[in-house]
């Protein structure tokens, strides 16, 4: 498909997601939160679900990890409008509490056609539960972030870079240095993608913090 037609083969599977009750969530929900951005985006982030401003406005990153996560991108010289931001999980669970495996499955399907219909060429990871669920393996985002790594979602095999969720930086300022050397990354990432093989990687320099794997995401 061209892009005119991913976009609007994006906005119909959009629409057909609004009304899904594949999992209990269905019940507890203000809206479906589909995701946002570019439908021809070369680069795409999955965070893990919609927190309680997410699922009233129905557009995912809007509290304050959604500020920090703006503000990463402007120092790479991007925008919303540049990527496509989604979720694990389109609907917010009770609470804020962590993904139940099976909404996990239940959801899946919608998160791989996305990425199908996007095309994106870097898929980028945000905490967790979409490094786990995308990658395939059990490696925490404190082992793997700031790695990228060939992956087959569905029927269309990209570059998946895992990084900490922006929250991570929210609790444990000092973060932010590791996530800003992770995201000044991701502009070469896609220039090789695209022009040449992918080169092997450098991660990112560990600090010594609380394992920000232990941290609830979803209050953002």
């Amino acid at each position: 498909m061209d892009a005119v037609e991913r976009a609007a083969a994006l906005r119909a599977y959009a629409e057909e997601t609004s009304s899904c009750t594949r999992c209990a969530l269905a019940q507890g929900r203000t809206q479906v939160v589909f995701g946002s951005g570019s439908p021809s985006a070369e680069l795409m982030f999955v965070g893990e679900a919609p927190g309680f401003h997410e699922d009233q406005q129905g557009v995912p990153f809007v509290g304050q990890a959604g500020k920090l996560l703006d503000k990463l991108l402007g120092g790479i010289g991007l925008t919303r409008a540049d990527v496509f931001v989604a979720n694990v999980l389109k609907c917010r669970p009770p609470g804020n509490r962590d993904p139940l495996p099976e909404e996990i499955a239940a959801c899946e399907p919608h998160l791989f056609r996305q990425i199908e219909l996007i095309q994106p060429t870097l898929v980028a990871t945000l905490g967790n539960f979409a490094t786990k669920l995308l990658s395939g393996k059990p490696a925490g985002i404190t082992k793997v972030h700031g790695y990228e790594q060939e992956v087959t979602l569905g029927s269309r095999t990209v570059l998946l870079y895992p990084i900490f969720h922006p929250a991570a930086a929210l609790y444990t300022p000092s973060m932010l240095k590791v996530l800003e050397e992770d995201f000044a990354r991701i502009p070469a990432i896609l220039e090789a993608a695209v022009d040449t093989e992918p080169a092997p990687s450098e991660p990112a320099t560990l600090v010594a913090e609380p394992d920000p794997e232990s941290v609830q995401l979803g209050l953002f």
